[in-house]
């Protein structure tokens, strides 16, 4: 079993930036990929970045590549999600996920609320 919780999230001004943490507990093993996912109001959710827990390789949709950026540090078991010149359409809750190899999402964490105003 694995148990994620979200951190960071909140209110910022538009070309602002967040930090998003998502600290892991549980069993996690090299196949494991971690992910953030975003549900904006009245939308489908939308896949943000993978992280390999092993070997840290990213991977983007052509739509998130340059303003946001994943990261973990093993040491710390957490994955973070650095985001850059934040836009109102941003604004959606934050999930993170993990899942035994790429592209799948087994656990879900709570998720965190991204504010970004106008």
């Amino acid at each position: 079993q694995v148990q994620l919780v979200e951190s960071g999230g909140g209110l910022v001004q538009a070309g602002g930036s967040l930090r998003l943490s998502c600290e892991v507990s549980g069993r996690i093993d090299s196949s494991y990929v971690m992910s953030w996912f975003r549900r904006a109001p009245g939308k489908e959710r939308e896949f943000v970045a993978t992280v390999t827990w092993y070997g840290g390789s990213t991977y983007y949709p052509d739509s998130m590549k340059g303003r946001f950026t994943i990261s973990r540090d093993n040491a710390k078991n957490t994955v973070y999600l650095q985001m850059n010149s934040l836009k109102p359409e941003d604004t959606a809750v934050y999930y993170c996920t993990a899942g035994h190899g790429m592209g799948s999402s087994d656990y879900w964490g709570q998720g965190t609320q991204v504010t970004v105003s106008s």
